[in-house]
């Protein structure tokens, strides 16, 4: 069964809304690569990019430079920058966010959208998810018909459970065939990656696809949270 069949009944676009960047390829690369192998529209939206002082100027264009080769790697056919301040999303207008992810849902219409786990413990995540909700409101003459969570390693597995949502994947993507391109897009994060057994270490991303997929017995798997479906 082909990936836009199994998460979606529509061949529109898709969206994956990224807090920063390397969260996309972290929790849905392998899916990104399935999904444009098999001709699909896939964008990414990158809502926070970093700012001076509290990063450098060279550190903002490494990071922007990785992004590029990844999502190229990956096949990407677009990503856009909202230019947000990163780890400042709480501090700035919530509707200014609402209304640039607002715009772009409206000019791309996907018909999916993967957008970080409310849970998570980053608030720049948790804002881009009650964002990505709001510019997704059903009551517009076009909205996403599909939306659906991914994880995201070290912010998702560091919640307080019973405390806050926990992930709990109901949608499995078998991404057995797209593994090695998506710790290959990782790896184009250099400045990113770490060494095992942190979160961010391409041997942790790999052992999360082997439980994932263990689940639904396949070799490797992205997990997602089923938010709304339309069909």
């Amino acid at each position: 069964m082909s990936t836009t069949n199994f998460i979606n009944t529509n061949d529109g676009p898709v969206l994956v809304v990224a807090p920063h960047p390397d969260d996309e390829v972290l929790g849905a690369g392998g899916t990104i690569a399935r999904l444009a192998g098999e001709g699909r529209e896939v964008h990414v939206a990158i809502v926070t990019r970093g700012q001076q002082p509290r990063f450098s100027q060279e550190q903002i264009a490494t990071v922007q430079a990785e992004a590029a080769a990844a999502h190229g790697h990956l096949g990407v056919t677009h990503t856009h920058w909202l230019d947000f301040p990163a780890a400042e999303l709480a501090e700035h207008p919530h509707g200014a966010l609402n209304a640039g992810l607002g715009t772009l849902i409206r000019d791309l219409a996907p018909s999916l959208v993967l957008a970080p786990h409310p849970g998570d413990i980053h608030l720049d995540h948790q804002l881009s998810f009650l964002s990505t909700l709001v510019a997704s409101r059903p009551h517009q003459a076009e909205y996403p018909t599909t939306i659906a969570a991914y994880e995201t390693l070290s912010e998702t597995n560091w919640n307080a459970p019973y405390l806050t949502p926990p992930f709990l994947p109901n949608v499995f993507v078998d991404i057995s065939g797209t593994l090695e391109r998506k710790l290959e897009a990782f790896r184009l994060f250099a400045s990113q990656v770490k060494p095992a057994p942190h979160e961010r270490s391409v041997e942790s991303l790999r052992a999360l696809a082997t439980l994932r997929g263990a689940t639904v017995h396949r070799p490797a798997a992205e997990g997602f949270v089923l938010v709304r479906t339309v069909v």
